[in-house]
C-alpha cells in the first residue's frame, strides 16, 4: 500500500525529523527505536511499510530540508553521520514541500490546498494520503455560527468571509481532497463540528489532538496509579520550559492557553476531580529543540498523612514526537484502507487531548489501541 504522508509544517523540526527517521528506516541505518507499530502487537495489522512512505507537504520557510538536516544533527536531534547518508533522500523529499498557497479569500486559498494534495496523490499514483497537522500552536478560535455545520461553512466561505483558523482550513482542505487528517498539536483542526460533518459525509477517518510525548505522557500513567490506590491528589503543578519554534510560539498568550489547557484534561479525566495547581509553559531559546518538566504533587494517605512526589522529565521532543508521526500516518492510513470513518477515538493513547469520551489513563488506552490493531488486521469493515 503507497502512502502519502503531508505534513503542515513539512521543514518544521518534527516533521524533518518524521523523515529522516523514515528513510533511516526503509534504508536499515537506525532500529525503530519509539516506533509503537514496530512493536509485536501490530505485525498482522495490515500497515504501510516504511518503504511505502512518500512525504511531500507545506510550510513557509525557504530552508530547505537537507539544511534543516543539518541543523538538526548539530543540535543532536538526530546523527549528523545519518544526515550525510541520506542527503540525496532529503533533497528528492523536499522537492514534495510546497509553500503555503495563498488566496484573495479562504475558499480560495482551500481550493489550492485541495489542488496541491491531489496532485501529490496523482504524481505518485498513491493509494491514500494522510493529511498530518504538525504546524504551530494556534490560539483557540472564536465561537462562530458557520462553524456549526458544512453548509453554513460553505456558504460563508463563497462570500469571501474569512473564518476558519490555519489548522482548521487544512482540515477543510484534506477532507474535500478526500484525505483523512491528523492533527498532532492542540489547534482547531477538524475539532469544528462543522469539519467533523464533512468528515463523516465524505467518508473519512481523522484524528487528534495534541501529540503526548513528555510531561502529559507521565501525567496519564501517574494519575490512574494514584486513582486505583484510592489516595487523594491535592495538588499538581507543572512548569515545562521549552526552546526552539514551538517555544516561541508557545510566547503568544492565546497559543500558550491552548496548550495549557490540553496538559491539564488528563488530571480530571482520569482521578474523577481537577486538584488545585497550575501549568506553566515558559519559553528558553537556549534549550533549542530540548524540553524539561518539572512536577510537584501533594497527596492524601491513610488517615490523611500527608506525602509528595516530585519528577524532571527532560527530552527532546522532535526525537519524541518524530516516531509517533510515523505511527499515526500508518495506523490511519490503515483505517482508511479499512472503511473507518470519523473520528479514530481508539488512538487516543497518541494524545494528551484525544477526540471522544474514552479512557485517559495510557494503560487503557494502550488495551484500546492493540484491540484496534488487531481488528485492521481482520480486514475492511463490512
Amino acid at each position: 500500500m503507497s502512502l502519502g504522508v503531508w505534513l503542515v509544517g513539512g521543514r518544521g523540526s518534527v516533521a524533518v525529523t518524521s523523515i529522516v527517521g523514515a528513510f533511516a528506516l526503509r534504508a536499515g541505518l537506525a532500529p525503530p527505536t519509539g516506533c509503537v507499530t514496530e512493536l509485536p502487537e501490530f505485525r498482522s495489522s495490515g500497515l504501510a511499510g516504511f518503504g511505502d512512505l512518500v512525504f511531500g507537504g507545506h510550510d513557509p520557510s525557504p530552508i530547505p530540508l537537507t539544511k534543516k538536516a543539518e541543523q538538526l544533527g548539530d543540535a543532536g536531534v538526530v546523527p549528523a553521520a545519518l544526515v550525510r547518508a541520506l542527503h540525496d533522500d532529503l533533497a528528492a523529499a523536499d522537492a514534495e514541500i510546497r509553500p503555503v498557497p495563498d488566496g484573495p479569500d479562504q475558499a480560495i486559498t482551500a481550493a489550492r490546498l485541495v489542488a496541491d494534495l491531489v496532485d501529490f496523490r496523482q504524481r505518485h499514483a498513491l493509494d491514500r494520503v494522510v493529511v498530518i497537522n504538525v504546524s504551530s500552536t494556534e490560539p483557540a478560535p472564536e465561537p462562530h455560527p458557520a462553524h456549526d455545520t458544512i453548509d453554513a461553512l460553505e456558504d460563508a466561505l463563497r462570500t469571501g468571509a474569512t473564518i476558519l483558523p490555519p489548522s482548521a482550513l487544512y482540515a477543510y482542505a484534506a477532507f474535500t481532497a478526500g484525505c483523512p487528517f491528523v492533527d498532532f498539536t492542540p489547534s482547531a483542526g477538524a475539532r469544528l463540528p462543522a469539519l467533523a460533518e464533512l468528515a463523516r459525509r465524505q467518508g473519512l477517518p481523522h484524528a487528534g489532538h495534541d501529540g503526548k510525548t513528555g510531561e502529559t505522557l507521565l501525567k496519564s500513567v501517574l494519575a490512574p496509579m494514584f486513582a486505583h490506590r484510592h489516595l487523594q491528589v491535592r495538588t499538581w503543578s507543572g512548569m515545562n520550559l521549552l526552546g526552539g519554534g514551538d517555544g516561541a510560539t508557545l510566547t503568544d498568550p492565546g497559543a500558550n492557553a491552548a496548550k495549557s489547557a490540553s496538559k491539564q484534561r488528563v488530571l480530571a479525566e482520569t482521578l474523577g476531580y481537577q486538584p488545585q495547581g497550575v501549568v506553566r509553559i515558559d519559553y528558553v531559546e537556549d534549550l533549542g529543540d530540548f524540553k524539561t518538566a518539572w512536577d510537584l504533587i501533594s497527596f492524601n494517605g491513610f488517615l490523611g498523612t500527608g506525602m509528595r512526589l516530585e519528577f524532571t522529565w527532560h527530552g527532546c521532543d522532535s526525537a519524541l514526537a518524530a516516531p509517533l508521526i510515523l505511527d499515526l500516518a500508518r495506523l490511519t492510513g490503515a483505517a482508511h484502507a479499512a472503511g473507518h470513518t470519523g473520528p479514530l477515538t481508539e488512538l487516543a493513547f497518541f494524545f494528551k487531548d484525544p477526540l471522544g469520551d474514552g479512557p485517559h489513563g495510557l494503560a487503557d488506552q494502550w488495551q484500546t489501541l492493540t484491540a484496534f490493531a488487531a481488528a485492521l488486521g481482520a480486514g475492511p469493515q463490512a
